[in-house]
C-alpha cells in the first residue's frame, strides 16, 4: 500500500513522522500525507473518511493547518451511527473554535443529536457544546440542555450541568432558567452530578445577584449539611482519595459556602460550626487534605467576622509554613498576605516563622516572604526584625540583595525612633550591600545627617570607621566623602563624643588620606570623584597644614579626559590660588537641609518637582535628556518643568553666600534672571562694577556651563551652580567677565530685531503654534526660531512637551521651554527657543516635523504636523 493514500493508517503515519530526522524531512511526510487527504476529500471517499480526520487532528496537534478539513467534521456528524459521530465531534472540538463561522452549519445537527434516543450520542453532543458553544448556539440549543438536567441517566445530568455553565457564562441573560435545575441537582446523592451541581450553583451566583440570593435563602442550610456528612462519612473506596473521601467535592462545597458566606451575616454563622469541624478533622500531612484546608482557609478569611475562626484558619497557615513542600509554603505566605489586613495580631505570632522563610533557598518564597516580614513592621517590632534582616544581609544571596536592601531601608525610613538608631542602621547596610542601595536612600540619609546636628561628629567617626573596612561599597565611600568634607574638623577634634563610642585618634592627613584614596581609586565612578574634588575644595580651608598637599591633588585632574572633573580641578585650583579673601565664604558648610519639603519631593506633593526615584535622567519640557545630578535634591535645583519660585535662586545665594539676591523676573531653564545680579556678584567678590550694562552677560560662580541644554554637572552642589542675568539697556553689549579669572572673552554681539515675517506653523480648534524668526549678523546659515504655544480651548493643557525632527543637514538645538502648563482660553502661551543651522543655506530650505504632547484632565493627548511653509532665505 502507498504509505501517503488515504488508506495509510494512522499508526503509520504517526511511525512515519517519528522516523524523520530533521524538521525539513517531517514538513515533507506532512505535506505529502496532507495532498492525500485533499484527494480523497475531493474523490469523497466515504470509507476513510474518519480516518483521514483522524490523521488532521494529529497534524493539527503538531501545528500545522487543517483548515480544508473542517467540512469533514461536519459530514461525520450528519452521519448516522455512533463511532463516525465520535470521531466527528472530536474533530469538531479540536479544529474548529466559536469564532469559526462554519460553526453555524452544525448547531441543527447538535439540536438532532440532543434529542436522540442514545445516551451516548447525546452525550457527545453535551460535550461539543460544552466546549465550542458560542452566544447564538446558547440561545438556540438552551432548552435542550435544561430538559436534559432532569435526564433519567446521571452521567446525562452531570455533562448538561457542565454545559449549562458554559451557556450562562455566553449568555448570563439566560441563567434564571437554570436556577431551579441547578438547585435540584444540589440534592443528589451521585457524587458526580452532585459536584457538577455545584459548580453550576457557584456561577449563577457569581454571574446573578437574584440567583445568589435565592440559592442563599434555600441551599445554605442543605449545603452545610451535605458537607458534614462528607466530612463524617465512612470509609468508601469509590471515592477515598488517600484516606479522604471526595476531597474534590470537598473543595467545590466550600468554594460554593464561600460565595453565599460572603457579605451575610446569617449565612455565614450557619456554617461556622461545619468550617471549624473541617479546619479540625481534616489530616494536614496528604496533599489532599492540605487542598481541603487551604480552601476551608479562604473560606472562613472570607466570609463574615468571627475572631476564634480567623484565628484557627492563620494557625493552619502557619503550620503550612512549616511544611517541606515549597508550594505549600508559597501559597500559605500568599494567604497571609491577605490575612495580615484583616488580623495582623493573629499573624504576628508567626513572624519568627515567616523571617525564616525569607533565608530559604527559593527565591519564590523568598521573595514573598520579605513582602510579608514588610507588611508586619511596625513601631514595636521595627528593632528586631531589622536586626533580623541586617544580619541575614551579610550571608543572603547576591541575585536576592537588591530586593532585601531596598526593603530593609524603606522600613529604617519608616519606622526609625530616633535618627541614631536610623544611621546605625543604614551604614550597617552601607557596609554590607552599599552597591545595592538606590539614590534616593542615601540622597535621604545626607539630608537625615545634615538635620542631626548634635550627631554630625558621632557620624563622621562611623563612617570613617565603616570605609576602612568597606571602601569597595561606592555608596558608603560617597556618604563619608560627603561627611568627610562638611565635618572633617569634627572629626580630627573628636567633637560631639558620644558615650557608647570608642576614641579614636585621627589627624587631618589621615582624613585628606580617605579623600585621595577615593579621587585615585579605578574603580570610583564620575559623581564619587566630583564629590571628592569638592570635599578637598572644602577640606583645605579647614586643614591648613594640609593645604599645599590638597592643592596638588586638584591640580593633577586639570587634564583628566573626564570634561566635568578637568573643570572643577581649574576652577577649584583658580579659588585656592587668586580668592583666598572668599573661600572661606564659599566653602561654609552647607546649610541645613529642609528635611519636611525633601520627603514632600520625594512624595511627589510639591509642585514643580522631578522625580529622581526611578530613572537615572530627566525629561526636559523640550524632550531632551540632561543626566541627573545625584545630590540634586538636597539643594532643590531638581525642577525642570516651570521655573522656580522667585526666591529659589536668591534664597540659596543667600543661605551661601550671605547676601539677598532679588529677582526680577523668571525665566526657564539654567537658572532665574537676576536684577543687577551682576554687580551684585561682583561687588561680592570685590572686582568692581562692569564697565557699562549688558545685554547679555552670564555670570559663571565656579563655571558651570550656562547654556540652555548643557549636561548638568553630577554634583548640585556650590561646585556647579550658575546663575544668567539679563538687564535692558539701550547701550551696546558689555563682555561676558569671568567672575574668578576675570579674563573677558570676545564681546557678544546685539541680535538684530525679525528679518522675516512670523508663520503659523501649527493649529487647529484648540491649539495654535507660530514661529517668529530672527538671524545672527554674520551668520546666516542659523536662524533662532521663538516658538509660541497657545491654547484655543477651555481646558488648561498640563505635562506639556514639545518635540522636533529635522532632516540631516539640519542641525537642531531647542532650549527649555518657559513652562509645562499651558493655560486654557489663551490666557498665557508657553514660549521655547529654537536654533536651527543649514549646512545647505541658500540651497535648501528649512523643514521640521514636530510632536506636541499634552495632558487634558489627566488624559495624555498627542499633537503631530509637518512644517513646510518656512521663508525662503532660511
Amino acid at each position: 500500500m502507498n504509505p501517503f493514500s488515504s488508506g495509510t493508517r494512522l499508526r503509520d503515519m504517526i511511525r512515519a513522522i517519528r522516523a524523520c530526522k530533521t524538521a525539513a524531512e517531517e514538513r515533507g511526510v506532512v505535506r505529502k500525507e496532507c495532498a492525500a487527504i485533499r484527494a480523497s476529500i475531493n474523490e469523497n471517499d466515504q470509507d476513510y473518511r474518519h480516518r483521514n480526520l483522524a490523521k488532521l487532528m494529529f497534524i493539527h496537534m503538531l501545528g500545522y493547518p487543517t483548515y480544508f478539513g473542517q467540512m469533514e467534521c461536519l459530514k461525520l456528524i450528519a452521519s448516522p451511527g455512533f463511532p463516525e459521530k465520535r470521531i466527528g465531534y472530536l474533530g469538531l472540538m479540536l479544529l474548529l473554535d466559536e469564532r469559526q463561522e462554519v460553526l453555524m452549519l452544525v448547531t441543527n445537527s447538535l439540536k438532532q443529536d440532543l434529542n436522540h434516543i442514545n445516551q451516548y450520542i447525546v452525550g457527545l453532543a453535551l460535550c461539543a457544546l460544552g466546549n465550542i458553544c458560542s452566544a447564538e448556539m446558547a440561545r438556540d440549543l438552551a432548552p435542550e440542555v435544561e430538559r436534559l438536567l432532569q435526564f433519567r441517566d446521571p452521567n446525562i445530568r452531570k455533562k448538561a450541568a457542565l454545559c449549562s455553565i458554559r451557556i450562562i457564562k455566553k449568555v448570563p441573560d439566560l441563567a434564571e432558567n437554570f436556577i431551579n435545575p441547578a438547585i435540584a441537582l444540589l440534592r443528589e446523592k451521585h457524587h458526580g452530578v452532585l459536584i457538577t451541581g455545584v459548580q453550576l450553583c457557584t456561577e449563577l451566583c457569581k454571574i446573578s445577584t437574584e440567583a445568589l440570593e435565592h440559592i442563599r435563602k434555600k441551599c445554605t442550610d442543605g449545603l452545610v449539611r451535605t458537607l458534614r456528612d462528607l466530612t463524617n462519612s465512612p470509609y468508601s473506596p469509590e471515592y477515598d482519595v488517600a484516606g479522604i473521601t471526595d476531597p474534590f467535592l470537598h473543595i467545590r462545597l466550600l468554594k460554593l459556602l464561600r460565595v453565599l458566606g460572603e457579605g451575610d451575616a446569617d449565612a455565614s454563622d450557619s456554617m461556622n460550626d461545619i468550617l471549624a469541624q473541617v479546619a479540625t478533622k481534616t489530616e494536614s500531612n496528604k496533599v489532599a487534605g492540605n487542598a481541603i484546608l487551604y480552601e476551608c482557609v479562604q473560606t472562613i478569611m472570607s466570609v463574615e467576622d468571627n475572631g476564634g475562626l480567623r484565628v484557627l484558619a492563620i494557625n493552619i497557615l502557619g503550620r503550612f509554613l512549616s511544611n517541606r513542600d515549597n508550594n505549600i509554603r508559597y501559597v500559605a505566605l500568599n494567604m497571609l498576605m491577605k490575612a495580615v489586613t484583616v488580623d495582623a495580631q493573629a499573624v504576628q505570632r508567626h513572624r519568627a516563622t515567616i523571617l525564616e522563610c525569607v533565608k530559604d533557598s527559593d527565591a519564590s518564597i523568598q521573595k514573598r516572604a520579605l513582602e510579608l516580614v514588610y507588611v508586619l513592621v511596625n513601631e514595636t517590632n521595627v528593632k528586631p526584625l531589622a536586626k533580623e534582616l541586617i544580619d541575614y544581609l551579610e550571608v543572603s544571596d547576591y541575585d536576592f540583595r537588591e530586593d532585601l536592601t531596598a526593603k530593609i531601608c524603606s522600613i529604617v525610613a519608616k519606622f526609625s525612633p530616633e535618627k541614631i538608631w536610623y544611621i546605625d542602621q543604614m551604614l550597617k547596610v552601607l557596609s554590607e550591600a552599599g552597591n545595592f542601595v538606590k539614590d534616593e536612600v542615601w540622597h535621604a540619609l545626607i539630608v537625615v545627617i545634615s538635620n542631626a546636628s548634635e550627631l554630625h561628629g558621632y557620624t563622621v567617626r562611623a563612617l570613617y570607621r565603616a570605609f576602612q573596612t568597606s571602601a569597595e561599597q561606592e555608596i558608603l565611600v560617597r556618604v563619608t566623602v560627603w561627611c568627610i568634607g562638611e565635618y572633617g574638623d569634627m572629626l580630627v577634634n573628636n567633637v560631639g563624643m558620644l558615650d557608647i563610642e570608642d576614641p579614636i585618634t585621627v589627624t587631618e592627613s589621615d582624613a585628606v588620606d580617605v579623600v585621595e584614596i577615593v579621587i585615585k581609586r579605578h574603580a570610583s565612578d564620575l559623581t564619587t570623584k566630583a564629590m571628592a574634588l569638592v570635599a578637598l575644595l572644602k577640606l583645605s580651608s579647614r586643614f591648613h597644614s594640609c593645604s599645599a598637599r590638597i592643592k596638588e591633588i586638584i591640580v593633577a585632574f586639570k587634564g583628566d579626559f573626564v570634561l566635568e572633573l578637568q573643570q572643577r580641578s581649574l576652577e577649584f585650583n583658580s579659588i585656592i590660588a587668586k580668592h583666598q579673601n572668599i573661600r572661606s565664604t564659599l566653602v561654609e558648610r552647607m546649610p541645613v537641609l529642609d528635611e519636611t519639603t525633601f520627603v514632600g519631593r520625594r512624595a511627589g506633593s510639591l509642585p514643580g518637582t522631578a522625580s529622581t526615584t526611578t530613572a537615572p535622567s530627566v525629561s526636559l519640557p523640550n524632550g531632551v535628556a540632561k543626566p541627573v545630578a545625584p545630590l540634586v535634591d538636597l539643594l532643590d535645583l531638581s525642577s525642570d518643568d516651570a521655573p522656580a519660585p522667585s526666591s529659589s535662586g536668591g534664597d540659596l545665594l543667600h543661605d551661601l553666600l550671605g547676601v539677598d539676591l532679588s529677582p526680577a523676573s523668571q525665566q526657564s531653564g539654567a537658572g532665574q534672571t537676576l536684577k543687577n545680579g551682576t554687580d551684585v556678584l561682583l561687588d561680592l567678590l570685590s572686582m568692581g562694577s562692569p564697565s557699562a550694562p549688558s545685554t547679555s552677560s552670564t555670570v559663571d560662580i565656579l563655571s558651570s556651563n550656562a547654556s540652555n541644554g548643557a549636561p548638568v554637572s553630577p554634583l548640585n552642589d556650590l561646585s556647579s551652580l550658575s546663575l544668567s542675568s539679563r538687564a535692558t539697556s539701550n547701550a551696546g553689549a558689555a563682555p561676558i567677565m569671568d567672575l574668578l579669572d576675570g579674563f573677558p572673552p570676545s564681546p557678544s554681539t546685539e541680535n538684530n530685531g525679525p528679518v522675516h515675517p512670523p508663520i503659523t506653523a501649527f493649529e487647529n480648534s484648540h491649539l495654535r503654534l507660530t514661529f517668529d524668526f530672527s538671524k545672527q549678523p554674520g551668520n546666516p546659515q542659523t536662524t533662532i526660531i521663538q516658538a509660541t504655544f497657545m491654547n484655543l480651548s477651555s481646558d488648561t493643557y498640563t505635562d506639556f512637551v514639545f518635540q522636533a525632527a529635522v532632516p540631516k543637514f539640519l542641525q537642531l538645538h531647542l532650549d527649555p521651554a518657559s513652562s509645562n502648563t499651558l493655560p486654557a482660553a489663551g490666557n498665557g502661551p508657553i514660549v521655547q527657543n529654537l536654533k536651527v543651522t543649514n549646512s545647505q543655506h541658500g540651497k535648501k530650505s528649512l523643514v521640521m516635523r514636530i510632536r506636541i504632547a499634552y495632558k487634558i484632565n489627566g488624559k495624555d493627548t498627542l499633537e503631530e504636523g509637518q512644517i513646510n511653509n518656512f521663508p525662503r532665505g532660511l
